[in-house]
Order: C-alpha cells, then sequence, then structure tokens
C-alpha cells in the first residue's frame, strides 16, 4: 500500500465504529469512514470534544455540528519532490468533505518527482506539460507546478476553480503556468484531441457520479475506460507518466492496472503500477485504506 506519510499537520488519530479523529493544522474533526467497519478504542479525548463532527443520516447524507471552528482555515504540506511548502485553504462543506484528500500526498511526491527531473533536463527545452482532469480544489495541480510544470487544471465546478486559484495564491504559485479551466473533462479531451495537443503527464480524479457544468452525466464505469483510451491520445511522443486515482469499490487496483496496460502501456510500453492508497494511523502500525491509484510510467 502506497502511504502518505509525509503531513506534518494533518493525521489520522483514532478509528472506531465508521468514524475515523482527524488532526487538520490546529483542529480536531471526526468525520464518518465506510472503510471503519471494526470497533476501536477511543483513548484520544478528543472523541468527547472535537472542534467539529459530521453525522451522517439514516436516510442518507448527513450534517455538520460545528463547536469551534472556524469557517476556513490553512494547512500546509512540505513537498518533497519538489522542495516547495503547498498551502490549502479548508473549510467544510456538504457531504463531509473539507477541500482536501490528504491520501493524495503520496501521488503528489510520486509525480512531481518525474516532473522535476524533467524540467531539469535541459534537453527538454521547455516546461512538461501536465492535464490535471477532475482537478477539485488543486492539489495534484499545485504538486505539478510545483515541480516545473505548466499545467492545465480542469474541473466542471466553478467554485472548485475558483478554490483551486486561491490555493495557489497561498502557495506562492499565483503566476505560476497554470490554466485554469471551468468544463466538461470528457468534452474537453475531445476538443483538444481534434486540437491536437499533447500533454507529457495526464493525472485524473474521476468520481464515481458527476453532472458537467451544462447538465452532462458522469458514470464512471460506463465513461472511465473511454476516457483514458482517449487520454491516450494526447500524450506526447516522450510521455512521462499517467495516474488514475479512484475511490469507487468497482474499480480496484487490478482494474485500474488492466485498463492503464491496454491503453497507454500498449502504446508506450513502460512500467504499469497499481495498489491501495492510505493514512497511518497515528501511533499504530496501522493504515487507514483511502482508495486506490493505477499508475503508469516510462
Amino acid at each position: 500500500m502506497w502511504q502518505a506519510d509525509g503531513w506534518k499537520e494533518y493525521a489520522v488519530l483514532e478509528t472506531d465504529s465508521g468514524e475515523k479523529l482527524e488532526r487538520w493544522g490546529d483542529y480536531t474533526l471526526v468525520r464518518p469512514d465506510p472503510q471503519v467497519i471494526w470497533t476501536g478504542e477511543r483513548k484520544n479525548s478528543a472523541w468527547k470534544h472535537p472542534n467539529a463532527h459530521y453525522h451522517r443520516s439514516s436516510k442518507g447524507g448527513g450534517q455538520w455540528e460545528f463547536f469551534d471552528l472556524p469557517e476556513q482555515w490553512d494547512i500546509h504540506y512540505d513537498l518533497k519532490g519538489a522542495g516547495r511548502r503547498l498551502t490549502f485553504a479548508l473549510k467544510p462543506f456538504s457531504f463531509k468533505h473539507t477541500g482536501l484528500f490528504p491520501e493524495q500526498a503520496v501521488n503528489w511526491e510520486w509525480f512531481s518527482r518525474i516532473i522535476s527531473g524533467a524540467a531539469s533536463d535541459p534537453q527538454r527545452g521547455e516546461a512538461p506539460r501536465v492535464l490535471n482532469l477532475f482537478a477539485y480544489t488543486g492539489g495534484a495541480t499545485l504538486a505539478a507546478a510545483a515541480a516545473g510544470a505548466a499545467v492545465t487544471h480542469v474541473d466542471a465546478s466553478r467554485g472548485m476553480v475558483g478554490w483551486a486559484r486561491e490555493n495557489a495564491e497561498r502557495s506562492g504559485l499565483g503566476e505560476a503556468h497554470i490554466r485554469w479551466l471551468v468544463d466538461d473533462c470528457m468534452k474537453f479531451v475531445e476538443r483538444e484531441m481534434r486540437r491536437g495537443s499533447r500533454y507529457d503527464g495526464i493525472i485524473m480524479d474521476p468520481p464515481s457520479y458527476g453532472r458537467g457544468p451544462k447538465g452532462e452525466i458522469w458514470k464512471i464505469e460506463d465513461a472511465v475506460f473511454d476516457l483514458v483510451n482517449k487520454c491516450t491520445a494526447l500524450l506526447s511522443d516522450d510521455p512521462l507518466f499517467f495516474l488514475i486515482n479512484s475511490y469507487t469499490t468497482g474499480l480496484q487496483p487490478g482494474v485500474l492496472s488492466y485498463m492503464l496496460s491496454l491503453t497507454v502501456g500498449r502504446r508506450f510500453g513502460g512500467r504499469v503500477n497499481a495498489g491501495e492508497v492510505g493514512l497511518p494511523i497515528e501511533g499504530r502500525d496501522l493504515v487507514l485504506p483511502c482508495g486506490a491509484a493505477g499508475r503508469w510510467e516510462k
């Protein structure tokens, strides 16, 4: 399992009975987690006095209960692969999220090292071009830009793209070479194919279900292989990497590996690897599973 163990300001403190106790900078949150099917020990006093608690509803969804939590606060991550500190604004919003998936830091480190190596190669002549699809609040975008890439950031939500731009400003990357686009990812990729655009690296974090800015419906089981196949046509003649993240139960590491092998691997060779992504539990020799990732590199 790939572990995001480089955090200093975030930690999973304990897990128990469908919930996890987390430290986000100066604040502790209790949030539900479907992976926590075990009964643990609630030794940490913060279980009784968190700054906020998200309660799952038996009817679906849920709501926050706030005790002492600001509307917004910052958290930092020191990106070793680029030697840069990233800053993210956090705020609780619907369906338990805070605006950041900390487990993805293990992928940021992986591709930032690849980008940094390519960016320092004088034979390349220009910055590596990276496409980030379903880019959310920009964690991967900032990591790629900090490593020296020219990034195209695409998300269907105008609010999420605005949030990502704010994170770039906070991280000292406001002037970095980043294109910020509000668009349906599949339609954008199809237009890029017609335009003959090329990228050296592609990152995608597709949701299980979603809607584009004009009501386009996305169902991951129906569309993801077609998207990966089309994205393969956008890769340059000498690509660096391809990353797929998945939080969907049916898309296990083996499935991600198979898709990448049939598309990117078949065309370019290289190495395909896939595995679970997880967060270590503080003070325990245990890791909380947090989805899967498929990686290709030449």
